[in-house]
């Protein structure tokens, strides 16, 4: 029998960051809700145009690859990859 991970413990945050993708070129700009060691949850003006996989920048200069693994149109559920 296969246990189901736990999830990671997650901060409340709101911070603002950006989701970067398309090499490069392309940048939205977010708000953190919360943040885990594994992933995080950010509000954005309108997900459902980004590609599935962004890199999550942060204010402090850390980044994130990332998976978008919920996708609403205000929300993303990011795994760190």
């Amino acid at each position: 029998m296969t246990q189901t991970p736990t999830p990671a413990p997650r901060r409340r945050m709101l911070k603002s960051v950006r989701l970067v993708f398309n090499n490069g070129h392309s940048v939205v700009n977010g708000v953190l809700r919360d943040i885990s060691d594994t992933g995080a949850r950010v509000s954005v003006e309108n997900g459902l145009s980004l590609p599935d996989e962004v890199k999550l920048v942060l204010d402090d200069g850390g980044s994130h690859q990332c998976i978008i693994v919920r996708r609403e149109l205000k929300e993303l559920g990011l795994r760190f990859t």
